[in-house]
C-alpha cells in the first residue's frame, strides 16, 4: 500500500485514535459552524469553486452521482440543482455533518433525490460500476490511505464514469505566497478557535494542505491508480485545484 506524508497528518498529536476516528470526531465538533466558517474564511469564493468543479460533469450528464466526504451536502445540493439527476448519494464518516446536511436537504424538499449515509471512502458500500460520476470536495486530504480511497472510487464508477476532485493546493506566485502562509498558519486557526472553539481543526487544515501531494504529483497518482483522461485546473491563483479522471 502506497503511503504519503499527508496520510500521517492527524488533527491531534499523541492520540490513540486512528486518523479516521480523529477526523470524524473533529468534524462532529465543528459541524455546527462548518458552513459559516467555509463562507467566512473563503469570503464566499468556495461556492464558485464547487460550481466550477461540478461543471466538469456537464459532458456526461450523470444520472447516478456519489458525493464522497459529502459533509453538510453542499456539493450534493448544488449537483441536484445543476443536473437534476435521478439520484445523488452522499457518504461521510461524520454523523454530525450528515445531520446538518439532512436538515438542509429536507428544507429544500430534496429528500427523495439526495440520500446521505455514514460511509467510508476506503470501503464504499456499493457494488462495482454503480455511478456515472463521483465527486470529492476538500475530502481527499482526509483519506487515511489516499490510493485505497481512489481505487474504491474507481471500482464503483461505471465505465466512462468521471471522478471530479476539488482540493486545496498551495499558491506558488511570489506576491501571494507570503500572505497565504500568514493566513493559513495564523488567521484561519484563530478564526476557527473563536467561532468553532476548535483551533486544532484549522491547524490540521493547514498541515494537511502542506503535506498533500498536489498538482502534477496527484495527477500521476490518479493515473497510477487506473484513471484515464486525467486533467487538473488550478483556481484562484492556485489556492485550490480541480482534478478530473475517467474510468
Amino acid at each position: 500500500m502506497m503511503s504519503f506524508d499527508h496520510d500521517k497528518v492527524t488533527p491531534l498529536t499523541g492520540s490513540d485514535l486512528t486518523k479516521k476516528e480523529q477526523v470524524a470526531d473533529m468534524f462532529d465538533s465543528i459541524a455546527h459552524k462548518y458552513d459559516f466558517l467555509n463562507r467566512f474564511l473563503s469570503a464566499g469564493i468556495d461556492k464558485g469553486w464547487r460550481r466550477k468543479a461540478l461543471k466538469e460533469l456537464k459532458d456526461i450528464a450523470p444520472q447516478q452521482i456519489l458525493d464522497v466526504a459529502t459533509g453538510t451536502a453542499d456539493v450534493a445540493i448544488m449537483a441536484e440543482k445543476m443536473f437534476h439527476p435521478q439520484k445523488i448519494t452522499g457518504i461521510d464518516i461524520s454523523d454530525g455533518m450528515l445531520d446538518i446536511g439532512r436538515k438542509k436537504i429536507a428544507a429544500l424538499n430534496l429528500s427523495n433525490k439526495i440520500e446521505l449515509i455514514n460511509g467510508d471512502s476506503e470501503k464504499i458500500p456499493f457494488d462495482d460500476n454503480s455511478f456515472e460520476a463521483v465527486t470529492v470536495a476538500f475530502g481527499v486530504r482526509n483519506f487515511s490511505y489516499l490510493t485505497v480511497g481512489l481505487a474504491e472510487i474507481l471500482r464503483v464508477l461505471k465505465p466512462g464514469g468521471k471522478l471530479v476532485v476539488l482540493e486545496f493546493s498551495k499558491p506558488q506566485a511570489s506576491l501571494i505566497k507570503p500572505f497565504y502562509n500568514l493566513y493559513m498558519e495564523h488567521i484561519a486557526p484563530w478564526v476557527g478557535k473563536k467561532f468553532s472553539k476548535n483551533k486544532a481543526a484549522y491547524q490540521y487544515l493547514n498541515e494537511s494542505i502542506k503535506n498533500f501531494p498536489e498538482g502534477e504529483k496527484f495527477t500521476q497518482i490518479l493515473k497510477q491508480t487506473g484513471y484515464s483522461n486525467v486533467q487538473r485546473k488550478p483556481l484562484s491563483m492556485g489556492i485550490c485545484t480541480i482534478y478530473c479522471g475517467q474510468k
